[in-house]
């Protein structure tokens, strides 16, 4: 398993002891769980025809409420919202809401008309025998934005095409199903994880919801209240404030059958196992969790980003170099899938000048403000003492500088930053000693296995021509081998989470006593069942640059008319959505 060692691992929190500014009085708990609850079988067993218009409804007014959002968001994280940088907030917020909300509909058209939706656009079978479903491009329009990247999930062994169609939108396969309710425990991090976590336990697994908004982006909670108003005033939906005794509460009540977490492992840990102690270490030992519900979670990762030597252009190697720069950087680097950790060749002879150009990209890169509760203190202790530390910019305010930490020994199983999400803007390196690239990669494949914390995503960086040949085949063995929930090939894994068709979260592997990045699946729009990972790739070099580097100087643009685009049916935003992508 992934991380074993980061059992004993230096715990630091995520969130630090925050109260929510609004917080939801336990009567008012008290009657948004029993409206709910009172609701249920309603919803359940509601025809498809009305989920779809509710679906529909709360679309529109996700596309309504986005400018707003992106608005609040932007001050709250110190953004100019008319800035290239409040790009990030329209892709991460509006952008793949209102796109979930338009694929799940056509997904719900499908299961209508015939049980189920599409098998992805098309399967194959893996050179290990398991299936593999195509799941980006979903369509033609995805075709000419996303054009030479492709997603597979991948799913588990044994499971054949007649499987595969029989493990699809299993909720809708039942026969008057009964009614449950789940809590969502929100993310504080990224706009659309609250939405789309609710919406997801909602639609594809049946049940009325109680989402509580994180105190750190609860701002978020009235334009939410607005655009998903039709599930509130049905009362199969409410939306709660709060910090851990509002979670408590929750969580604990007799009348919640299911609890979903995007959050930390600590958390995670505290809720299913109780605090730290002799009676936790007994209840894991003994398979006695605390929490007799069922639970499914997304939290977190050391995301590796693997770099495979070879002969890379200089075109090549700056746009790698932006692309990790992009992955450490953006929202602040508080993002569960930031890269953490460049494994490197050290016999590569162009090591020296790729990581001369991370740290060209790194100060290139603007600071952020790290609105992140922790997140200083988190940064202090995971470099303080160390012998190397390099860091980028001039920090005012609250901002950080980003920070680059060369040469760890890979052989280290003591190494914090192997074992801790650092969720603020540290990247580390690692030189493997193995220089041939085939050789390397299966000695990467154990590295990130048996180093490195979670189990969420990791990236491998190829150069094209060797993907034929011995280094192609190990290739696909690495990436079959590797214990991630999603793989990516020359990109941030992020994307799988941005398209939304891919199921995201992390590998099968974990489990309740070792949760690692957590169980259970979110997006998954062709409602894929026994799924074990995704797999994206694209190509080594992207034209126009992509939207979410940091230096894109017109990814608002693109993210405004992004939203309009995925609201509607039409191509008329495509052109101009073009045209900004060539200025960026």
């Amino acid at each position: 398993m992934a991380g074993m060692t980061a059992a004993t691992a230096l715990h630091l929190p995520m969130t630090g002891d925050l109260g929510s500014a609004t917080p939801t009085p336990e009567p008012e708990l008290e009657r948004a769980v029993q409206t709910v609850r009172e609701h249920a079988q309603a919803f359940a067993r509601l025809p498809i025809a009305q989920k779809i218009d509710l679906l529909r409804a709360v679309q529109a007014g996700m596309h309504r409420v986005a400018p707003a959002w992106v608005r609040a968001a932007c001050h709250a994280k110190g953004l100019p919202p008319d800035g290239p940088l409040s790009g990030e907030e329209w892709l991460a917020g509006p952008v793949i809401t209102v796109r979930n909300l338009r694929l799940l509909i056509a997904a719900l058209q499908a299961v209508a008309r015939a049980g189920r939706p599409p098998l992805g656009t098309g399967t194959r079978q893996l050179p290990d025998g398991r299936l593999a479903v195509r799941v980006f491009p979903s369509d033609a329009r995805d075709g000419v934005l996303f054009a030479g990247f492709r997603c597979e999930t991948h799913l588990l062994p044994g499971i054949d095409e007649a499987g595969a169609r029989a493990r699809q939108a299993e909720f809708y396969q039942q026969r008057d199903p009964p009614g449950r309710v789940a809590v969502i425990l929100g993310a504080g991090n990224v706009a659309s994880i609250p939405p789309l976590d609710t919406i997801y336990k909602m639609f594809v697994e049946g049940y009325t919801a109680v989402l509580k908004m994180n105190p750190v982006n609860d701002y978020l909670g009235p334009f939410f209240v607005e655009a998903m108003a039709p599930l509130l005033q049905a009362g199969y939906l409410r939306i709660v404030y709060g910090g851990a005794d509002t979670g408590r509460f929750l969580v604990e009540h007799p009348a919640v059958d299911h609890v979903h977490i995007t959050g930390s492992d600590l958390t995670h840990d505290l809720i299913v196992w109780g605090p730290p102690g002799a009676e936790r270490e007994r209840r894991k030992r003994e398979g006695d969790p605390l929490l007799k519900k069922s639970i499914t979670s997304e939290l977190g990762n050391v995301s590796p980003i693997v770099i495979v030597p070879g002969d890379y252009t200089s075109e090549q190697l700056w746009f790698q170099a932006r692309n990790v720069a992009s992955m450490v950087g953006n929202n602040a680097s508080f993002n569960c899938n930031a890269g953490k950790v460049l494994v490197t060749s050290r016999g590569w002879k162009q090591r020296e000048t790729f990581l001369m150009l991370v740290r060209k990209a790194l100060g290139e890169m603007p600071l952020r403000r790290a609105y992140y509760p922790g997140a200083a203190a988190r940064y202090e202790t995971l470099l303080s003492g160390r012998d190397r530390v390099e860091r980028f910019g001039n920090p005012q305010g609250d901002q950080l500088p980003w920070a680059l930490v060369p040469d760890l020994d890979p052989e280290d199983r003591e190494e914090q930053l192997f074992q801790v999400e650092p969720f603020c803007g540290i990247l580390s390196e690692t030189a493997l000693p193995e220089t041939d690239p085939a050789g390397f990669l299966a000695a990467a494949t154990r590295f990130c296995n048996e180093r490195l914390w979670g189990t969420l995503n990791a990236c491998l960086v190829v150069p094209p021509r060797l993907e034929q040949g011995s280094v192609g085949q190990q290739l696909e063995r690495s990436i079959a081998e590797l214990r991630y929930g999603s793989v990516a090939i020359n990109h941030w894994p992020a994307l799988v989470y941005g398209t939304v068709t891919p199921p995201w979260g992390g590998h099968p592997s974990a489990t309740l006593q070792d949760i690692q990045s957590g169980l259970g699946w979110v997006h998954n729009t062709f409602l894929l069942g026994g799924i074990e990972k995704n797999v994206m790739r694209g190509p080594i070099v992207v034209r126009p640059r992509p939207p979410w580097f940091y230096d894109h100087q017109r990814a608002h643009e693109i993210g405004r008319r992004l939203v309009g685009l995925e609201a509607s049916a039409s191509w008329l935003q495509l052109p101009g959505i073009v045209l900004q992508a060539l200025r960026g």
